[in-house]
Protein backbone atom coordinates (compact mmCIF):
# COMPACT_ATOMS: atom_id res chain seq x y z
CA UNK A 1 0.00 0.00 0.00
CA UNK A 2 3.01 2.22 0.52
CA UNK A 3 3.81 2.47 -2.93
CA UNK A 4 0.57 3.25 -3.86
CA UNK A 5 0.75 6.82 -1.45
CA UNK A 6 4.17 7.18 -2.94
CA UNK A 7 2.32 7.34 -6.54
CA UNK A 8 0.11 9.40 -5.19
CA UNK A 9 2.40 11.73 -3.72
CA UNK A 10 4.43 12.05 -7.40
CA UNK A 11 1.35 12.84 -8.73
CA UNK A 12 0.16 15.81 -6.30
CA UNK A 13 3.75 17.02 -6.13
CA UNK A 14 3.65 17.59 -9.99
CA UNK A 15 -0.14 19.19 -9.52
CA UNK A 16 1.87 21.39 -6.87
CA UNK A 17 5.24 22.42 -9.24
CA UNK A 18 2.36 23.52 -11.73
CA UNK A 19 -0.47 25.21 -9.52
CA UNK A 20 2.72 27.19 -7.65
CA UNK A 21 4.29 28.79 -10.98
CA UNK A 22 1.13 29.89 -11.85
CA UNK A 23 -0.46 30.53 -8.52
CA UNK A 24 3.70 33.29 -7.84
CA UNK A 25 3.02 35.32 -11.17
CA UNK A 26 3.30 38.65 -10.05
CA UNK A 27 3.42 38.15 -5.87
CA UNK A 28 6.52 37.98 -3.38
CA UNK A 29 7.90 33.99 -3.52
CA UNK A 30 8.10 33.92 0.69
CA UNK A 31 4.33 35.48 0.75
CA UNK A 32 3.52 32.87 -1.70
CA UNK A 33 5.24 30.11 0.70
CA UNK A 34 3.21 31.61 3.61
CA UNK A 35 -0.13 31.68 1.90
CA UNK A 36 0.45 27.90 0.58
CA UNK A 37 1.56 26.88 4.53
CA UNK A 38 -1.65 28.58 5.75
CA UNK A 39 -3.38 25.74 2.96
CA UNK A 40 -1.30 22.59 4.01
CA UNK A 41 -1.84 23.79 8.04
CA UNK A 42 -5.84 23.58 7.62
CA UNK A 43 -5.66 20.43 5.71
CA UNK A 44 -3.40 18.83 7.96
CA UNK A 45 -5.51 19.33 10.93
CA UNK A 46 -8.61 18.57 9.18
CA UNK A 47 -7.39 15.10 8.61
CA UNK A 48 -6.24 15.10 11.79
CA UNK A 49 -9.97 15.61 13.02
CA UNK A 50 -12.00 13.59 10.52
CA UNK A 51 -9.73 10.83 11.52
CA UNK A 52 -9.76 11.14 14.97
CA UNK A 53 -6.54 11.12 15.65
CA UNK A 54 -5.65 14.18 17.69
CA UNK A 55 -5.28 12.38 20.71
CA UNK A 56 -1.92 11.04 19.58
CA UNK A 57 -0.87 15.02 20.53
CA UNK A 58 -0.56 13.87 24.18
CA UNK A 59 1.65 10.55 22.81
CA UNK A 60 4.44 12.42 21.51
CA UNK A 61 7.56 11.90 23.04
CA UNK A 62 10.27 14.99 23.35
CA UNK A 63 12.43 13.09 20.88
CA UNK A 64 9.54 13.06 18.34
CA UNK A 65 8.94 16.81 18.97
CA UNK A 66 12.18 17.74 18.21
CA UNK A 67 12.63 15.83 15.34
CA UNK A 68 9.30 16.70 13.42
CA UNK A 69 10.12 20.43 14.43
CA UNK A 70 13.68 19.90 12.23
CA UNK A 71 11.63 18.52 9.90
CA UNK A 72 9.15 20.91 9.94
CA UNK A 73 11.80 23.56 9.29
CA UNK A 74 13.71 22.09 6.92
CA UNK A 75 10.12 21.65 5.15
CA UNK A 76 10.00 25.29 5.32
CA UNK A 77 13.40 26.41 4.21
CA UNK A 78 12.43 23.71 1.49
CA UNK A 79 9.62 25.27 0.33
CA UNK A 80 11.27 28.98 0.73
CA UNK A 81 13.48 28.03 -1.98
CA UNK A 82 11.57 26.24 -4.13
CA UNK A 83 9.21 29.16 -4.80
CA UNK A 84 12.40 31.53 -5.18
CA UNK A 85 13.55 29.45 -7.63
CA UNK A 86 10.17 28.34 -8.89
CA UNK A 87 8.87 32.58 -9.67
CA UNK A 88 12.10 32.67 -11.97
CA UNK A 89 13.56 29.75 -13.08
CA UNK A 90 11.51 27.23 -15.89
CA UNK A 91 9.54 24.63 -14.32
CA UNK A 92 11.44 21.68 -15.33
CA UNK A 93 14.74 22.54 -14.58
CA UNK A 94 13.72 23.32 -11.13
CA UNK A 95 11.29 20.44 -10.34
CA UNK A 96 14.31 18.25 -11.87
CA UNK A 97 17.08 19.98 -9.06
CA UNK A 98 14.07 19.92 -6.51
CA UNK A 99 13.74 16.11 -6.90
CA UNK A 100 17.54 15.55 -6.73
CA UNK A 101 16.76 15.44 -3.03
CA UNK A 102 16.18 11.85 -3.69
CA UNK A 103 19.87 10.91 -4.65
CA UNK A 104 20.64 13.58 -1.09
CA UNK A 105 18.24 11.33 0.73
CA UNK A 106 19.65 8.00 -0.21
CA UNK A 107 23.08 9.23 0.63
CA UNK A 108 21.92 10.66 4.26
CA UNK A 109 19.83 7.36 4.82
CA UNK A 110 22.80 5.22 4.64
CA UNK A 111 25.37 7.61 6.55
CA UNK A 112 22.26 8.58 8.96
CA UNK A 113 20.03 5.32 9.48
CA UNK A 114 22.37 2.79 8.22
CA UNK A 115 20.33 2.15 5.12
CA UNK A 116 21.61 0.21 2.41
CA UNK A 117 23.80 1.92 -0.27
CA UNK A 118 24.91 -1.01 -2.30
CA UNK A 119 26.12 -0.97 -6.16
CA UNK A 120 22.33 -1.31 -7.58
CA UNK A 121 21.23 2.24 -5.09
CA UNK A 122 25.13 3.55 -6.56
CA UNK A 123 24.01 3.08 -9.95
CA UNK A 124 20.72 4.68 -9.27
CA UNK A 125 21.85 7.66 -7.95
CA UNK A 126 24.34 7.72 -10.74
CA UNK A 127 21.40 7.94 -12.87
CA UNK A 128 19.14 10.08 -11.05
CA UNK A 129 22.13 12.72 -10.80
CA UNK A 130 22.87 12.06 -14.77
CA UNK A 131 19.38 12.69 -15.46
CA UNK A 132 19.15 15.95 -13.18
CA UNK A 133 22.34 17.27 -14.84
CA UNK A 134 21.05 16.53 -18.27
CA UNK A 135 17.59 17.71 -17.82
CA UNK A 136 17.93 20.63 -15.63
CA UNK A 137 21.37 22.40 -17.62
CA UNK A 138 20.62 21.10 -20.69
CA UNK A 139 20.36 24.64 -23.25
Amino acid sequence: MWAVYALLSAVFASLTALFAKVGITGINSTLATAVRTVFVLIMAWGMVAITGHGQGLRELSVKSWCFLALSGIATGASWLCYYKAMQTGPVTSVVTIDKFSLVLTMLLAAVFLGEAFNWKTALGAGLITAGTLLVAFAK
